[in-house]
């Protein structure tokens, strides 16, 4: 069995993840961590990593970019696999993430689910055609009035698997309202949506003359995300040191 500390255990998607796991014979959360201790979870909670005194196998980390960087100080002193789903990283703490996965595995995904992880792989695919033919191509996310880092880590993620099927020669831009000019050629737009409880929609609209192909996903509920994360978990469990995505797990 998987033994894992849920980092982030209160916040949405901690709860969902706690009440997918409890269901699931084949890992248990061992031991949590939140600042919030306001819910009554069936596993020790710490309110830091730095407290967490109880061995387990992996972390699955839902949290926030500000505690990024104890989180992979952590378990780099402990050698245990991360899981990181937390988007808004900055540069910075990218890099610190290549450097960790040196030690330790680290799989990094900015969105968890099957179906987002199948899509990239079709755009990384057919962009190549499809801009070659002349079309355009802009990147719409929506997602819930909450969510504090605009663009996703998904659209992103989107973009990037476009861009680096076309040797990363394409730039990206976040907003025209600053522009008084004819779209140039080589950009992928990608504009954010924020409102209600929208878990998160994504549109990569390819825009040609006269006709326009969409590639859709929707998130009816952050359970896809939460199942993700725990076939992740179970996967990076015992496995060495470097940088795994979820195409590694769904291989």
């Amino acid at each position: 069995m998987t033994k894992m500390i849920m980092n982030g255990c209160n916040g949405r998607m901690g709860r969902v993840i706690t009440g997918l796991v409890e269901k699931d014979a084949d890992i248990e959360i061992v031991a949590g961590v939140d600042r919030r201790n306001d819910v009554d979870n069936s596993y020790p909670v710490f309110d830091s990593l730095d407290k967490c005194d109880i061995a387990a196998d992996v972390i699955v980390d839902f949290s926030l970019p500000t505690g990024t960087d104890a989180l992979l100080e952590y378990a780099v002193e402990k050698g245990i696999p991360v899981v990181l789903c937390t988007t808004g990283l900055s540069d910075a703490q990218l890099k610190a993430v290549d450097e960790a996965s040196k030690k330790i595995a680290i799989l990094r995904s900015a969105n968890m689910s099957v179906g987002v992880s199948a899509l990239l792989n079709v755009l990384a695919e057919i962009s190549p055609k499809l801009a070659a033919a002349g079309f355009d191509i802009e990147i719409v996310e929506k997602h819930h009035n909450q969510k504090k880092d605009a663009p996703s880590g998904t659209a992103i993620a989107l973009a990037d698997a476009i861009n680096g099927s076309m040797d990363n020669a394409y730039s990206y831009v976040y907003d025209r309202s600053t522009r008084s000019e004819a779209r140039p050629e080589k950009e992928i737009g990608i504009s954010a949506v924020r409102g209600g409880t929208i878990p998160g929609d994504h549109d990569v609209i390819f825009a040609g003359e006269d006709e326009v192909i969409t590639f859709s996903h929707r998130a009816y509920s952050r359970a896809i995300f939460a199942k993700g994360a725990i076939s992740a978990a179970k996967y990076l469990s015992g496995k060495g040191a470097g940088k795994y995505n979820m195409q590694d797990v769904l291989a």
